[in-house]
Parts: C-alpha cells; sequence; structure tokens
C-alpha cells in the first residue's frame, strides 16, 4: 500500500525564505528606482541597474517561496478550511504574486531604457517604467495583500487555528495598508514582515499541526 503524502516540516521554513528574499529584492528596487514622477535627465548609474538586476533574479525564488507558504497555510488549516474564504484568499495571493512580478518586470524595462537615456524617446520610456513599476507593486499588489490577510484572518477566527492577537493584527495591518498603500513605496515592507510573524507562528505551534493533521488524515 502506498505511502500517503505528508508535508515536510521544513516547508513551514517557505514564509521565513519568502521574507528575507522579498525584503531584499524590495529595499533594492525601490532603493534604486527612480521615483514616481521625478523627472530623468540621464542614464541611471551601472550599481544601481546592477541592484535592480539582481533584485530582478531574487523575485521569482521569492515568488516560488510564497507559492511554497500559501501551501503550508492551506495544510495548516486542514479539513476546517472554508471554500468561500479560502477561495478569496488563494485568488488574493495569487494575484498579489502574479502583479509583484509584473511591477519587477517594468523595473526592468526601466534598467533597458536606460541605455537610451540620452534621448527623449528613452527618458520618457524611463519614466514610464518607473511609474509602471510604482503602481503594480503599491497600488495594486499591495492592495491585493491585504486582501489576501483579510481573508485569512477571517478564517483564523472562523477556525481558532491562530491567537486572538494575530487576528486582530492581521485585521488592523490589513485595513490600513489598503489606504495607506499609495502614501510610500516602503509600505510595501510590511507585507514579508507579516508573513514573516506568521511563519514563525506556524512553526512555534508545528506541534499541533502534526496532530491535527493525523487527526484530519
Amino acid at each position: 500500500m502506498p505511502n500517503p503524502l505528508t508535508t515536510p516540516k521544513a516547508a513551514a521554513l517557505a514564509g521565513v525564505l519568502f521574507a528575507l528574499l522579498f525584503g531584499v529584492a524590495i529595499v533594492l528596487l525601490h532603493g534604486s528606482m527612480p521615483d514616481d514622477g521625478e523627472d530623468i535627465t540621464g542614464p541611471l548609474s551601472s550599481e544601481l541597474c546592477s541592484r535592480i538586476t539582481l533584485a530582478a533574479h531574487l523575485m521569482p525564488f521569492a515568488a516560488i517561496a510564497f507559492l511554497w507558504f500559501i501551501a503550508v497555510v492551506r495544510d495548516y488549516l486542514g479539513r476546517v478550511e472554508d471554500r468561500f474564504y479560502s477561495t478569496v484568499f488563494l485568488a488574493s495571493g495569487l494575484l498579489f504574486l502574479a502583479l509583484m512580478l509584473v511591477a519587477t518586470a517594468g523595473a526592468v524595462g526601466v534598467v533597458v531604457a536606460s541605455k537610451g537615456s540620452d534621448t527623449e524617446t528613452g527618458r520618457t520610456m524611463m519614466s514610464f517604467g518607473a511609474g509602471f513599476a510604482a503602481s503594480a507593486s503599491k497600488t495594486f499588489a499591495l492592495r491585493m495583500g491585504a486582501v489576501f490577510m483579510m481573508s485569512l484572518a477571517t478564517i483564523w477566527l472562523k477556525t481558532k487555528t491562530m491567537p486572538t492577537w494575530l487576528v486582530v493584527l492581521t485585521y488592523v495591518s490589513a485595513v490600513a495598508l489598503l489606504f495607506v498603500s499609495d502614501l510610500s513605496k516602503w509600505v510595501l515592507l510590511a507585507f514579508p514582515i507579516w508573513v514573516l510573524v506568521v511563519s514563525v507562528m506556524i512553526l512555534a505551534r508545528s506541534h499541533h499541526w502534526v496532530a491535527a493533521a493525523g487527526t484530519a488524515r
């Protein structure tokens, strides 16, 4: 008789890995990109281009780790998962991920356009790329991240699988992100910090997870 598939305990580290990779990528991107609306008078320095390129290489690995994080959260919930809220949770998480990858691609476009920034067309393309990346990340992706947080907090509240303080913190943080995401490009760092807290909680409660999973199966 074949052995049933079980989630490896190390998979719970996926959220920690995502938080680190995503946080570094965001710092590299937002610390190197021209600000949205800033007048661009010349090409980016080779150092800034290298930092954006490094961030672009890190982001796909952060995306892979986030997919594992979603899978770990769903496995942690087990059979108590609600289909309605889980659909919103899964869809918003995937939309967040897709928008961040698109935003990173826009940032790479700034690097490419920078090579021709001695022309008006090149500077226009750089401005477009910078604005596109900023809008995709902080305006759209972060709001999808907030929906992801709220739906997961609702699932936790109904299933009692996480402590009340984390549920309240998640609701407050998510509502704040919905309204302040456009105020600063650094607000995006709040999302990986939250994922890190959730991952640590899952790791700390792993013995309850194993017991619950065994009962569900």
